[in-house]
């Protein structure tokens, strides 16, 4: 609700531009009321500035539901800031003053004539042509006028048809709001909060009602409550025209813009393509329209005239006139009456209940007004000539001058009343009549209760709207923050399992690390181990060498000694042969020994690092197993979340289906008490009514057959009268023609049967009376019986329709309720065996990925195997894989190879050096043994190799097969030693 320093100016900016800032009664001057319903008044007003004449129309946001009708105020200013279109009012803008809304719209340079009067068929095809063109700009901007009726089509005098009152309208298409006046809504808007929201075919609906109207002069179920109406049009067939004067065309159209079902009803655009709009008629169909209006409204204010100087006239002479001139006064008033709506469909003398009536604007009472139904305008000029040259002159016996001068006094004091009352003067602008002001009014403080009652019932259901509404906003709301707050818990869980997997791969990092340092460290332990023992190897050999070498000496030189037969030269020459001999003997026994440890330091290392390969990729297995199993442990986990997520969403679903549910009932039940209490009232104000009808017409009765009395009293006078001429008749021929001096005699016989017929007739009056009394009483209680017993059977056949009705509306919302709860369980089905579909597909795509990296690091440690064997033989080093320990199998229970286990053994006390590489924990207990031996002054390297399995192709590719299967196995127990371990 507005508020600022000044009154009715609201502060907020983006409202205060929907409004001027000036005084709008500074703005607008010489304001005349034509027109008055529930929202307040519309005026014909003048702009001081610009001296241009528009309408306005008067609201009022003060009072009760000021807030409920602020808000209306807004959303039509808002509306009519956006329409740009020939077929719509031009909207010239809004003020503000003292609580009251003048909205102002321009009225071109001719004022609007609103469509009341029964039309021909090509003038309502004229006006729903325009009518349609007006809707089909609106349903192109997505806009709804929700009010589409005749008192809200107006035409200018130039013939244009423009659409008005857009009080009701929306600004967004679907709606789903209770709005519109009874008689033309359509079902779809009905049923709207219980069935589901309406779009732009709800005006065709009203047009199609519309075109009953302009052709029938009221709206199908108009002799109806307005409340019963409703549930008439909810569930009974649409209505069509009555009388069969009307073409196919015209009866095709309505039919069409009255389909029951919204979805096969027509848009605008497919309407404008109709016969009915289309065919051809004259451009000037309208124009002659309106100047028969003009026409009816010149004769209507020539009548009253005649009637406000009759009024004038006996007060001016203080009593009645004469019979003969009250007789001529009434058949001139009504041969001018009749001879004024001559020119238009006759109107018949119909009266309308006031249970019967609407809320909207210009109620359709209208329809049923004979002598103002019509609003339009005249020229000043030719309103005052209509004034002193009046067709019907009345003549009064008025003596002398003063009796002129009275009349041309009680003229001007008519004319000036009637002007004051009735004109309003512009320099081209036509007026309107204030009699139909006037009624409209009177109708509008009659009809306050019923369209109390209506209000009610409409705001009753705007708040039943707006509670449905807010629930499902908390219930979305609530759904929204239960869905995020599963989506955190997925997305904790989510970046939990990333970071226990980021943490797993930085320890598997660390320890293959700290793995290959330690192997790097073994390897360097083992070849010093090598190069150690070889170099001791060597020093004994050569000790042995030197030895040897001076054991030979010396017993070449004891058998040099014993021989004396040799000379001394040839001993010393033999002795440095042997000397050679041997040293070049023992050169060639060290390099050899020499080349011998090379081959077995390259040997070994080379078998070392095939080893410190297996174990990384062994240890490459475990990690990777590992890594599988969290990731699986993982995926499950996240799996029986998702299960409990959905169960938890399922359980919130259903209740808040329960609860939406439960006040939709309880809104639907509080509804149809409000109904029925409604209607009850309404059926007691009806019985009210026809109560005080009656009882005002026992009243009025003795007043009826006096009148009726003193016509029979004035008949039979004049039969006295008759008699009393005849009787003298009589007389003076019976005395002619009789003897005078039978003359008394024949007087007293006449005298006596003059006596006999008066006496006769005295009794006939009698009886006359009586008859007339009785007859009266009689038909009076007929009537009234008559009326009550059709007002019972009406009230009955109402109360039977709400009753339908509302068993109609339960039984839809169960069935609704019932679509509802049995679509959550099939979306609830569906999302749970989606669910289950994707656990399985992604253990499916898990088992999957766990087979692939597995499969993948297989066949790369196999690649990696066999590059290096390649290698090795490369290097001449044939069978390391065999003559090596080879890689251990992870099912064999083997672990990690113990390579700080790998050394040299010397057995120096039987002469044999022993080098022994532990093998515990390989597959197929292949072993590898390095033996040193001295036979006979001469160390030779053995090589001995025991095999405990076929070294043959098929084998090995088995035994790879074997491999990759057991590894998804669990391990077996280890197998026992083979015997050769520690030979």
């Amino acid at each position: 609700m507005p508020s600022s320093t000044r009154k009715g100016v609201p502060k907020d900016p983006e409202l205060a531009d929907l409004f001027f800032k000036d005084d709008p009664e500074d703005v607008f001057c010489d304001l005349h009321e034509i027109g008055h319903g529930s929202f307040g008044a519309v005026y014909f007003a003048r702009n001081s500035y610009s001296n241009e004449v528009v309408a306005i129309k008067k609201m009022s946001y003060n009072g009760k539901q000021t807030t409920e009708k602020w808000q209306d105020i807004i959303k039509e200013v808002k509306f009519l800031g956006q329409l740009r279109h020939p077929n719509t009012i031009e909207y010239k803008g809004c003020y503000l003053k003292d609580n009251t809304a003048w909205v102002s719209g321009s009225v071109s340079t001719s004022p609007f004539v609103p469509l009341f009067k029964p039309l021909q068929e090509m003038e309502i095809a004229a006006i729903t042509h325009g009518a349609l063109l007006g809707l089909a700009y609106l349903h192109s901007h997505n806009m709804i006028h929700r009010d589409v009726k005749a008192g809200n089509i107006l035409l200018t005098e130039l013939g244009q048809v423009k659409l008005a009152d857009f009080g009701s309208a929306s600004i967004a298409s679907p709606a789903n709001s209770f709005v519109g006046t009874p008689y033309w809504m359509a079902p779809e808007v009905i049923l709207a909060m219980d069935e589901g929201q309406y779009e732009g075919k709800v005006d065709i609906w009203s047009l199609g009602i519309t075109c009953i109207e302009l052709a029938e002069r009221k709206p199908p179920l108009f002799n109806m409550n307005a409340m019963s109406a409703l549930y008439h049009i909810a569930q009974n067939d649409s209505p069509t025209l009555q009388s069969n004067e009307w073409s196919d065309p015209f009866r095709s159209f309505v039919d069409y813009c009255l389909l029951k079902i919204p979805q096969d009803r027509p848009s605008s655009g497919e309407l404008l393509r109709h016969d009915f709009v289309r065919r051809e008629r004259s451009p000037r169909i309208l124009l002659d329209l309106i100047q028969r209006t003009k026409d009816a409204v010149r004769e209507l204010d020539n009548l009253q005239y005649r009637k406000m100087k009759k009024i004038l006239y006996q007060e001016k002479h203080n009593g009645p006139m004469g019979e003969s001139q009250e007789e001529e006064e009434d058949s001139e008033a009504a041969s001018c009456k009749m001879n004024s709506l001559g020119s238009n469909h006759s109107i018949p003398s119909t009266s309308v209940s006031t249970g019967s009536q609407s809320s909207s604007v210009n109620s359709m009472q209208e329809v049923l007004d004979d002598s103002c139904s019509d609003m339009t305008a005249t020229h000043p000029q030719d309103y005052s000539s209509t004034l002193e040259s009046s067709p019907h002159t009345k003549k009064v016996n008025v003596k002398r001058g003063g009796g002129r001068r009275a009349e041309g006094g009680g003229r001007r004091a008519a004319r000036y009343i009637l002007i004051n009352r009735c004109m309003f003067f512009f320099s081209h602008l036509l007026t309107s009549l204030p009699p139909q002001v006037t009624k409209q009014i009177h109708e509008h403080e009659q009809e306050s209760e019923l369209r109390e009652q209506m209000s009610g019932y409409k705001r009753m259901r705007r708040q039943h709207q707006k509670q449905l509404i807010a629930l499902e906003n908390k219930l979305k709301a609530e759904m929204d923050e239960h869905r995020l707050k599963l989506q955190k818990e997925v997305e904790t869980q989510a970046n939990n399992a990333y970071i226990e997997l980021e943490k797993l791969a930085k320890r598997h990092a660390v320890h293959s690390e700290k793995e290959m340092k330690t192997a790097l460290t073994d390897e360097k332990k083992f070849q010093q181990q090598i190069v150690a023992q070889q170099k001791k190897e060597l020093t004994t050999f050569l000790d042995n060498q030197k030895k040897q070498y001076k054991l030979c000496k010396e017993k070449i030189k004891e058998e040099m000694n014993e021989d004396h037969s040799t000379p001394k030269k040839e001993k010393q020459e033999r002795l440095s042969k042997h000397k050679e001999n041997m040293q070049h003997s023992q050169a060639e026994e060290e390099a050899q020994l020499l080349a011998q440890q090379r081959v077995f330091y390259d040997r070994n290392c080379r078998a070392f690092k095939r080893k410190v390969m297996i174990k990384r990729h062994d240890l490459e297995q475990e990690q990777i197993r590992e890594e599988l199993n969290k990731k699986k442990t993982q995926k499950e986990m996240e799996h029986a979340m998702l299960i409990r997520h959905d169960e938890s969403m399922q359980e919130l679903e259903y209740r808040q289906l329960k609860i939406l549910q439960k006040l939709r009932m309880d809104l639907i039940r509080l509804q149809h008490q409000t109904e029925l209490e409604n209607q009850i009232e309404y059926n007691n104000r009806r019985e009210r009514e026809l109560h005080r009808k009656h009882v005002l017409e026992l009243r009025q009765q003795p007043k009826n057959l006096k009148a009726l009395e003193l016509q029979i009293k004035k008949q039979f006078q004049d039969t006295c009268k008759v008699q009393t001429k005849q009787y003298k008749a009589l007389r003076h021929h019976q005395m002619e023609v009789t003897p005078k001096a039978e003359h008394k005699t024949v007087l007293k016989a006449l005298k006596d049967e003059q006596t006999r017929k008066l006496a006769i007739l005295a009794e006939q009056y009698e009886q006359s009376i009586n008859e007339m009394m009785a007859s009266q009483a009689l038909r009076l209680d007929e009537a009234q019986e008559a009326e009550c017993q059709a007002l019972r059977q009406q009230l009955q056949q109402e109360m039977e329709l709400l009753n339908a009705y509302q068993s109609k509306i339960k039984m839809q919302t169960e069935a609704q309720h019932e679509r509802e709860q049995q679509k959550l369980e099939q979306k609830v089905s569906l999302r749970r065996a989606h669910l289950e579909q994707k656990i399985e597909e992604e253990l499916v795509s898990i088992q999957k990925e766990r087979t692939d990296r597995i499969k993948h690091l297989l066949e790369r440690q196999e690649r990696e195997i066999d590059s290096f064997d390649m290698e090795s033989m490369r290097l001449g080093f044939c069978n390391l894989g065999v003559s090596c320990s080879p890689r251990p199998h992870p099912a064999s229970g083997g672990g990690v190879t113990d390579f700080s286990a790998l050394a040299a053994n010397v057995n120096n006390s039987t002469g044999e050096v022993q080098l022994q590489a532990s093998t515990k924990g390989f597959m197929g207990g292949r072993d590898l043994y390095f033996v040193y031996r001295r036979i006979y002054g001469e160390l030779l390297l053995i090589f001995v190799l025991y095999f405990n399995c076929h070294s043959n192709q098929k084998k090995n590719k088995e035994e790879k097969k074997k491999t990759k299967a057991l590894f998804f196995a669990p391990p077996p127990p280890p197998p026992p030693p083979s015997s050769s371990d520690g030979i």
